[in-house]
């Protein structure tokens, strides 16, 4: 994904719009057109991110210019990824900072929504095999109501390690069993789809 933002010293009235980011992705790519306005060259130029979210994950967060003639523009890339316990259809601020050699700085804000999973998803408990706690995670693509509960290999419910209405996106429990036997045990996500009916 690739969001171009033009005339970074003097254009900033459309830079409200949110801009959409699918989830748990990587490579998203940020292209900021820096462009001279002025009538004589500036070097030095830096541009950073000086605020992002911690659930961004970017492999860059400076790129220096070091020179930019009068009326030129050269590209700052930042390729990103999002984490997965990013909040989903929330919007979300990264600020860059724009400074050259004369002391001289800009800041400019990116609005960025993550989008929901594209569907609901169980992964494997991590440790397994545990002692004495494991952790059940998965993934919804819509708020719903859900349940994680666990049983043992007759079918008896053990544990309820959740029960209610849950936002879309990436969720996990965590399930201490110190005060169960050793043994095998299963564990059972449930989750209303868009029709109402249960995803397992």
């Amino acid at each position: 994904m690739k969001i171009f933002i033009a005339n970074m010293f003097v254009c900033i009235a459309y830079l409200n719009a949110q801009h959409p980011i699918p989830f748990s992705s990587i490579n998203n790519r940020i292209e900021l057109s820096v462009t001279n306005a002025s009538w004589v060259a500036t070097g030095n130029v830096t541009v950073e991110v000086s605020s992002a979210p911690q659930w961004l994950k970017f492999t860059n967060l400076t790129i220096p210019i070091s020179k930019l003639e009068p009326s030129a523009a050269q590209i700052a890339g930042f390729t990103f990824s999002v984490d997965k316990s990013a909040p989903v259809n929330k919007p979300a601020q990264v600020i860059f900072t724009i400074s050259n050699s004369n002391g001289e700085k800009w800041t400019k804000t990116l609005s960025l929504q993550v989008s929901p999973p594209e569907k609901f998803d169980v992964f494997q408990n991590y440790p397994n095999p545990f002692n004495p706690a494991t952790t059940i995670s998965y993934l919804l693509p819509i708020a719903t109501e859900s349940s994680v509960k666990i049983f043992d290999v007759t079918g008896r419910e053990i544990a309820t390690l959740f029960s209610g209405i849950e936002d879309a996106g990436y969720h996990q429990h965590e399930w201490r069993a110190a005060s169960v036997a050793s043994g095998m045990y299963i564990y059972q996500v449930i989750a209303k789809n868009e029709k109402g009916k249960n995803e397992y």
